[in-house]
């Protein structure tokens, strides 16, 4: 029992630790998924997305690198974009840099990694989005087609921001005063309330992965080399987790002996693959263009990781010696401010985030039968 109390004490300390390092940077982050919101419109971005068997692809994957959305909250956005008339490839390109980063997951990976991972990690996605939207787009030219049918409503409330609308009735521009207020809203309230309940999932993986395993645990399978790198995607292709809470899992992985490259690709493959977006993707795009997407996701992840793994060698790095070192110019006042100011923000989108589970599990309870 005491042995028990004293993992659980470890794990609940471990977490703790991490949570008072990223809070700050979640803060941050969430402030610019917030205003990117209301300042890029759905209209701006499907206008580049349509002409051009490489330039629209290009133009996907860095959109779709700053945006904070998960891998299944990046399906409707991007069967938006392709009714308003983006090509495969460019749908394809912006499905995997989305998911994959967005500006949360690079700000916590300042906190809890260190600047090598952090630039690696968003630099992975683009170059990943770009050779799966171009390989499609070269399988299968997109089609000349007309104008595109670009929704002219704004992001802050659907009235029409643009240019010919349908009417002076639904006109109205927003101030930015406005539109910043509404941004800075959004970020702490329905973006926060979508990822608070998966983030606090990692952390708490992670602080039980730091406790319970012993140093070194993974060294033997996922300390480098071409085969932890193919183990790794076999552990994150199926998974369901957002580039927000993988990144305390990569953390406390690395710091139990796994190589960087290995924890690169569970970072990329974990958020842009599991089997209810895979399926999802299949009815959007189809099942050859799904196979294609899902085989330039797992060959640059794992070149990615290869490089990785060789650069800190070439560097001289210990990525366990450098491991969150980066919030140590963060005060421990601000840290610990911030952290109470996000435990403030979760408790409606956490009891929700519980409630929704209970629910699922009542309804598949019943739905198999298992209750008569």
């Amino acid at each position: 029992m005491q042995d028990v109390m004293s993992l659980l004490t470890n794990a609940m300390s471990a977490a703790w630790y991490m949570l008072q390092d990223a809070s700050f940077y979640i803060i941050f982050g969430l402030l610019v998924g917030g205003l990117l919101k209301v300042f890029l419109s759905p209209a701006y971005v499907a206008s580049h997305l349509g002409t051009g068997r490489f330039r629209s692809v290009f133009k996907a994957a860095l959109f779709g690198i700053p945006i904070p959305l998960c891998s299944c909250g990046v399906l409707p956005a991007a069967a938006s974009l392709k009714k308003q008339g983006a090509n495969s490839g460019a749908t394809i390109a912006f499905l995997i840099s989305t998911p994959e980063s967005g500006v949360d997951s690079i700000s916590i990976s300042w906190a809890l990694l260190d600047p090598v991972m952090t630039v690696f990690r968003p630099l992975s996605a683009f170059i990943s989005a770009f050779v799966a939207g171009s390989a499609e787009n070269l399988i299968n030219p997109p089609k000349a087609h007309g104008e595109l049918r670009i929704d002219k409503s704004c992001p802050v409330d659907n009235c029409c921001d643009g240019t010919d609308c349908s009417s002076q009735d639904n006109r109205n521009p927003h101030s930015f005063m406005e539109k910043l207020i509404i941004g800075i809203r959004y970020a702490f309230t329905e973006l926060w309330g979508d990822l608070a309940g998966s983030f606090f999932i990692g952390i708490i993986l992670a602080g039980i992965i730091s406790a319970l395993l012993p140093d070194n645990f993974f060294y033997m399978y996922l300390g480098g080399g071409i085969s932890s790198m193919l183990l790794m995607l076999v552990i994150g292709i199926p998974l369901y987790i957002c580039a927000t809470s993988s990144t305390p899992i990569a953390a406390a992985f690395i710091l139990k002996g796994v190589s960087p490259g290995a924890a690169l690709v569970f970072l990329l493959v974990g958020p842009a693959t599991n089997i209810a977006s895979l399926s999802m993707l299949t009815g959007l795009l189809g099942k050859r263009s799904t196979a294609l997407y899902l085989l330039s996701i797992s060959v640059v992840s794992v070149l990615f990781g290869l490089g990785l793994d060789s650069l800190y060698s070439y560097l001289g790095i210990s990525a366990q010696a450098v491991i969150g070192k980066t919030t140590e110019i963060i005060p421990l006042w601000l840290k610990s401010g911030a952290t109470v100011f996000i435990l403030a923000l979760s408790v409606v989108p956490l009891i929700r985030f519980l409630q929704a589970g209970i629910v699922g599990l009542v309804k598949r309870h019943f739905s198999d039968g298992s209750a008569l």
